[in-house]
């Protein structure tokens, strides 16, 4: 265990040196911050280009905070996919193509604990992005229309958080199985799109895919509650996980192995 952590500890170095530490929360606050702005000010953005007939009036229905919210979860669903992309793509992948795995590995570290360290990793800096970033987008909301309750922000923010876990684990066995961080980010990439297209198109169908956590996640603010099906959404995505990582540090060691 004392392994685990000083490879988990080096991580976190790791991402303080390259800024990560910096930047990722930074991206986050901003994209919390822009949809309630863009919203409330949406009225006065559109008086102020002009070019509107004399006379002519241009009604907005305010929407709820609870919507305004689930445009934020929108935002962290596009380019929050893109960051966690960008972040994981290179993990294993990367450092295997640098040399830097094979001068770690030479000693008596465990390949899982390499790819545990990893994985939890960057899930700190993820879930401590994303709870800062959709904090910001709830008390902005809470100011300029309506207060959110606090556990139905939670209970969005943990549902869309285990959403972006599992492109990031995705990602990562990806990043394990080849030696191009940017073939990891493709194939994890196309993944997740191919399985959030199909999910939404037959959601009636696939009501327990995880690639519906972002329907669930804007529902449990909408609906005030989790359906049956999101909660059974959440037990299957969890078994993916364990899997997926598993089968990560197997591809991984055998990798090594062989070389």
């Amino acid at each position: 265990m004392s392994q685990f952590l000083t490879l988990l500890q080096k991580e976190i170095l790791e991402m303080w040196r390259n800024y990560k530490w910096v930047w990722v929360p930074i991206v986050f606050i901003i994209l919390g911050v822009q949809e309630p702005l863009s919203i409330y000010y949406m009225p006065q953005l559109i008086d102020s280009l002009g070019g509107l007939p004399e006379g002519s009036v241009i009604e907005i229905p305010t929407p709820s905070s609870a919507e305004v919210l689930v445009g934020g979860i929108g935002q962290y669903n596009m380019f929050g996919f893109i960051i966690t992309i960008l972040l994981c793509m290179s993990l294993v992948a990367g450092e295997v193509k640098s040399g830097t795995a094979a001068m770690i590995l030479v000693k008596p570290v465990k390949h899982g604990y390499y790819i545990a360290a990893k994985w939890v990793g960057v899930l700190l800096l993820l879930w401590a992005s994303f709870f800062i970033g959709y904090l910001v987008t709830w008390y902005y909301t809470g100011l300029l229309f309506d207060w959110v309750p606090f556990d139905s922000f939670l209970g969005s923010f943990f549902i869309e958080g285990l959403w972006l876990t599992f492109i990031a684990t995705i990602t990562l066995f990806f990043s394990a199985l080849f030696n191009v961080p940017g073939a990891a980010g493709f194939a994890g990439a196309g993944i997740v799109i191919i399985l959030s297209l199909v999910s939404s198109s037959l959601a009636h169908l696939l009501e327990w895919s995880p690639g519906m956590l972002p329907t669930y996640a804007s529902s449990y603010l909408l609906e005030d509650g989790l359906k049956q099906d999101g909660s059974m959404t959440i037990v299957l995505t969890a078994v993916i996980l364990a899997i997926l990582l598993f089968l990560a540090m197997r591809i991984f060691k055998n990798k090594e192995l062989a070389d």
